[in-house]
């Protein structure tokens, strides 16, 4: 967590020192695009706030009214920078563009607007920079590639801010095209469509967080590479004739809870099965470094739970081939 939360104070800081630049250009220059790019630095400063909010809370340990703890909390909060990014970023930039469409054409101040999208591209690639190594750390201990781990990984304040900070490093790639454009032609056509281009790529951002914000709050459950594992050592175990259900779910980033129904050998005691099930939360707790929660239910498979164990195999079987084509 403490990573995540430095790579959050590094984008909070650069985004505050863009979100004033830019404002000040803009109101100087006249220029739709810098208004659009400081509210889209604007609304990146308040999402980073959000963020530091959802490292706070969902670090509190569980209680009575919440059992299985605060990790979702991250979750929340990172919708709520999702839904930031849209509003303050994309409509405004969106709205921005196509105002200045019909408005009289103005000769904005280029050197002011280049100086200031210079020093935001040197803030925000710094920015983008840590979010980067921190993911390119992460992709090495989960095996995945760079990209691959930012697309999966359940940590939504590091995804956020590698989005953001790429959403902005290509605004600022399209401020800066507008700007020349509009130097070059002497149409603000080309101002005023920057902006409307910076509003779509901030929306299509935060539709992808949003929806990745939300599969998370409402339960989803391990990544296929885990979910095989789990299976793979339920099976391995001769206490265990079959497993008919395994449920997991992802309680914060760091947190997943496993459920089991398993069909256990007969020979095996009452006594004995309160052994097994000890020892297997203890030991699915060390061997797979997310599980913090393992609830087991030995049942007796009926015809019934038998196809429900066909469907799991299927469905095992499934993730291995997903996996084995590199796409989990």
């Amino acid at each position: 967590m403490s990573e995540s939360r430095g790579t959050v104070l590094v984008a909070l800081s650069a985004n505050l020192a863009i979100a004033v630049a830019k404002g000040v250009a803009g109101v100087l220059s006249g220029s739709s695009v810098m208004l659009a790019e400081a509210a889209h630095s604007t609304a990146d400063t308040v999402n980073q706030l959000f963020l530091l909010a959802a490292l706070r809370r969902g670090g509190k340990a569980s209680d009575p009214t919440h059992p299985f703890g605060y990790g979702k909390e991250r979750f929340f909060w990172s919708l709520l920078a999702a839904v930031g990014i849209f509003v303050g970023g994309g409509v405004f930039s969106f709205y921005e563009g196509v105002s200045g469409l019909g408005s009289p054409e103005e000769e904005p101040s280029y050197g002011l607007s280049y100086v200031v999208l210079g020093v935001a591209f040197l803030l925000e690639g710094t920015s983008l920079v840590k979010a980067l190594l921190q993911v390119r750390q992460d992709a090495r201990r989960e095996g995945r590639g760079l990209w691959q781990q930012v697309r999966l990984t359940t940590d939504p304040t590091v995804k956020t801010v590698v989005s953001e900070d790429s959403a902005a490093v290509a605004g600022l790639l399209l401020a800066g095209g507008g700007l020349a454009l509009h130097q070059l032609t002497g149409s603000a056509l080309w101002d005023s469509s920057a902006a409307i281009a910076i509003g779509v790529v901030l929306i299509v951002v935060a539709f992808l967080l949003g929806r990745d914000a939300k599969e998370l709050l409402i339960g989803e459950a391990a990544d296929p590479r885990t979910r095989v594992a789990l299976y793979d050592d339920l099976m391995q175990r001769p206490e265990v004739e079959r497993v008919v259900d395994l449920m997991t779910m992802l309680l914060g980033p760091e947190r997943l809870l496993v459920a089991i129904r398993a069909d256990l050998s007969e020979e095996l005691s009452s006594s004995a099965v309160e052994d097994f099930s000890t020892r297997l939360e203890r030991e699915l707790r060390e061997r797979h470094e997310r599980v913090s929660l393992v609830l087991l239910d030995a049942t007796t498979a009926t015809g019934e739970d038998a196809g429900r164990a066909e469907r799991l195999d299927r469905e095992t079987a499934r993730l291995r081939e997903k996996i084995g084509a590199g796409r989990a």
